[in-house]
């Protein structure tokens, strides 16, 4: 048996956007993932951070073909 068929994760890859190429493990049929990018502060109290935040969100598939998730540039 697949060990992402006991856990219900799959590998995915991401296609586009600053994470292109990069592969995840996701939960079974998760439509949307969020990525966080650190960014630069200047003058920040301690312990704040500031993050740029990309959506994918899930492309279809062709029958046996890897699971998918292209950047979303319209998302806030």
């Amino acid at each position: 048996m697949d060990a992402s068929a006991e856990t219900g994760r799959e590998l995915a890859r991401l296609e586009g956007g600053p994470a292109h190429g990069m592969r995840v493990w996701v939960a079974a049929g998760s439509p949307v993932l969020q990525v966080a990018y650190p960014c630069e502060v200047e003058g920040a109290p301690v312990r704040v951070r500031a993050d740029a935040l990309y959506i994918y969100r899930i492309a279809p598939r062709a029958k046996g073909a890897p699971l998918r998730y292209g950047f979303d540039g319209a998302s806030p």
